[in-house]
C-alpha cells in the first residue's frame, strides 16, 4: 500500500471540516478490510481511513477486520492465513457485533475487496449495503508486482514459472496470494485447484446462495487504477482479465463468462444500475483527497433511510 499517499489523504481529511448530517438517523456503520501487507492498525495504512471518516461522519461506527493479537500478526496473516479461513473468521467476527446487526457498508483495499465480496456471498448472517472495492482483484492476478509481463520477457518467464507450482495443495493451503492466482494458460487447473477465487466466481460448482446474496447489495463500486503496476492485469479491478492461452490481450467484464452466464449476479446488478465503474489516473491505491471525497464518500455517508435503495449520484 502506498503509505505516504494515504498519509497525505489523512492530513487533507483532518483539515477538512466535519460533514453535516443530512438526517437525524444514525449513519450506517462501515467495515474496512485492509490489503496485502497492511494491518488493521498501522499508522499509515487503511486504519487512517477509520480515523478520518470518524471525524467527517460524526457518530459513525467503523470496524476494522483483523486477525491476530498485534498489528504485525495481522499483517503476517494477510500473506499466510488461508483466505477461506479469513472469510469464515470475519463472518463470525461481524455477525457477533451488535453494532452491525442492522447492516453496514464495506470498503476493501486491494485483496480486502475480494475477501469482502466472498463475505457477502458466503455469510448469510450479515447484511452489506454498499460494497466499495478499491483496486480489488476480482478475476485474479497473473503477474508479479511491478513486473508487467507484456513488456518484459523475463517477467513473462517468471510468472510462467510461478504458475507451475501455484495450484499445488500445499501452496494453495498456505499462501493467500496463490488463492487468487489465475493462470490464463491453464484455466482448467485454475477452476479445479484454486481454493478461493474460482469458488466465489462460481467457475466449477454453481451455488445459488452466492448469487442470491450478492444480488441483494445496494451498490457495488469498482475502482480501477489506470497506472497500476502492483496488480497484473489491472483490468481485473473491473472484472476483466487476460484472454485464454495468452497474457497480452484482455477482455472486459461484459465479455467474461462470469457476466455472460450471470454466475454471481453481475448482470442483474448492472441492469438495475447498481454497479459503478470508477477509475483514477494513478498507481495502486494512489488517489487524491478531492477524488475520494467526491466519488467514494457519498457511498459511505449514508443513513438507514436512504442506504437500502440504489444510489444515484
Amino acid at each position: 500500500m502506498a503509505g505516504f499517499l494515504l498519509a497525505a489523504l489523512a492530513i487533507a481529511l483532518f483539515f477538512s471540516p466535519p460533514a453535516s448530517s443530512a438526517s437525524e438517523d444514525e449513519p450506517v456503520p462501515l467495515v474496512i478490510w485492509s490489503g496485502m501487507g497492511d494491518s488493521c492498525c498501522y499508522e499509515y495504512g487503511a486504519y487512517q481511513f477509520k480515523v478520518v471518516l470518524e471525524r467527517l461522519i460524526p457518530g459513525i461506527y467503523i470496524k476494522m477486520v483483523a486477525f491476530g493479537k498485534t498489528p504485525t500478526e495481522d499483517s503476517y496473516n494477510s500473506f499466510f492465513l488461508n483466505s477461506n479461513k479469513q472469510v469464515e473468521l470475519a463472518c463470525d467476527l461481524l455477525s457477533s457485533d451488535e453494532m452491525l446487526a442492522n447492516g453496514f457498508n464495506a470498503m476493501g483495499f486491494s485483496q480486502g475487496s475480494q475477501f469482502l465480496r466472498a463475505l457477502v456471498q458466503r455469510c448469510g448472517s450479515i447484511k452489506i449495503y454498499n460494497l466499495i472495492s478499491l483496486g480489488g482483484q476480482h478475476n485474479g492476478v497473473y503477474g508479479f508486482p511491478f513486473c508487467p509481463g507484456s513488456s518484459s520477457i523475463l517477467c513473462h518467464l517468471f510468472r510462467r514459472f510461478l504458475g507451475m507450482g501455484t495450484y499445488l495443495s500445499f501452496i494453495q493451503d498456505n499462501l493467500v496470494q496463490a488463492q487468487y492466482w489465475h493462470d490464463p494458460y491453464d484455466e482448467e487447473s485454475y477452476a479445479l485447484d484454486c481454493e478461493f477465487l474460482s469458488d466465489i466466481n462460481q467457475e466449477l460448482v454453481f451455488k445459488p446462495s452466492y448469487k442470491e446474496r450478492f444480488s441483494n447489495i445496494s451498490n457495488f463500486v469498482l475502482v480501477k487504477f489506470e497506472y497500476d503496476m502492483m496488480v497484473e492485469p489491472k483490468e481485473t479491478e473491473w472484472f476483466g482479465f487476460y484472454k485464454e492461452h495468452q497474457s497480452v490481450e484482455t477482455y472486459s467484464m461484459f465479455e467474461s463468462k462470469i457476466y455472460r452466464r450471470d454466475l454471481i449476479g453481475l448482470q442483474y446488478l448492472n441492469k438495475t444500475e447498481r454497479i459503478h465503474f470508477l477509475s483514477y489516473p494513478g498507481g495502486h491505491l494512489q488517489f487524491s483527497f478531492e477524488w475520494f471525497k467526491s466519488n467514494i464518500f457519498p457511498y459511505i455517508n449514508r443513513t438507514f433511510d436512504n442506504v437500502r435503495s440504489p444510489l444515484k449520484l
